[in-house]
């Protein structure tokens, strides 16, 4: 893959980086609104962080205050329960992987370009998935395999970011009929299970190898799409 098409690497794990974070002591002029917000991201982050140690299960509230750094007062001016805390970790994660997947693929190209261009959104898109997983492993086992473990709901919510996923591919290739659509949908899935073997067993260089044939197995799919195969 040429090296242009490669998007920057993300960021470190940021639920190690959150824990790194604290609101100074005293004065600090922040707003009310301001500090409420940065305890949430702190207790979001802290969730991830001992759910990748702990399972959905196993984490307690204790626990992530603990990670998070606030008190239970403050964990409880922002979530009603444990559930809800991974509700939004879930949806943070699921917002921040999407808006940034799709901004990597939109930078290479867009449904109906040309094919060149479309390998290379195709290359960024897969690249920004894989690399973005690996590099946040906490947030990445949130997405991807603590929602087994917490309930009816969180796996409904998979099921919608696998939907909007299944969606922004289509877009990105160009997928124009019902069975340029499904094929998408069937394509997710196959990436979505690839890649959750390999954090489940902390695999993070064959998450990595993925990009390569996934991306081969893209184009062969999308030769098949609509006009493309005239």
């Amino acid at each position: 893959m040429p090296e242009s098409a490669v998007p920057p690497a993300p960021r470190p794990d940021a639920a190690d980086a959150a824990l790194r974070e604290r609101l100074p002591r005293g004065r600090h002029g922040l707003s009310r609104e301001e500090v409420a917000g940065a305890q949430r991201e702190r207790i979001i982050h802290g969730m991830a962080a001992a759910m990748a140690e702990e399972g959905y299960v196993g984490t307690s509230v204790t626990s992530i205050l603990k990670r998070a750094g606030v008190s239970r007062q403050t964990f409880y001016e922002q979530f009603a329960s444990k559930e809800a805390c991974f509700t939004a970790t879930y949806a943070w994660a699921a917002e921040t992987i999407m808006r940034e997947t799709a901004r990597a693929a939109e930078d290479g190209g867009a449904g109906g370009a040309p094919p060149a261009d479309r390998d290379v959104a195709i290359d960024r898109m897969l690249a920004f998935y894989l690399r973005g997983l690996s590099s946040a492993p906490a947030f990445a086992r949130v997405l991807l395999i603590e929602t087994y473990a917490a309930g009816p709901s969180a796996l409904e919510n998979r099921v919608a970011l696998q939907r909007r996923f299944a969606e922004t591919l289509g877009a990105l290739l160009g997928a124009s009929s019902d069975a340029d659509r499904f094929a998408c949908e069937a394509m997710v899935g196959a990436i979505s299970q690839l890649v959750t073997a390999r954090l489940a067993t902390d695999d993070v260089d064959g998450l990595l190898a993925l990009q390569e044939p996934l991306a081969g197995f893209l184009r062969r799919q999308v030769a098949t799409f609509g006009d493309a195969a005239d």
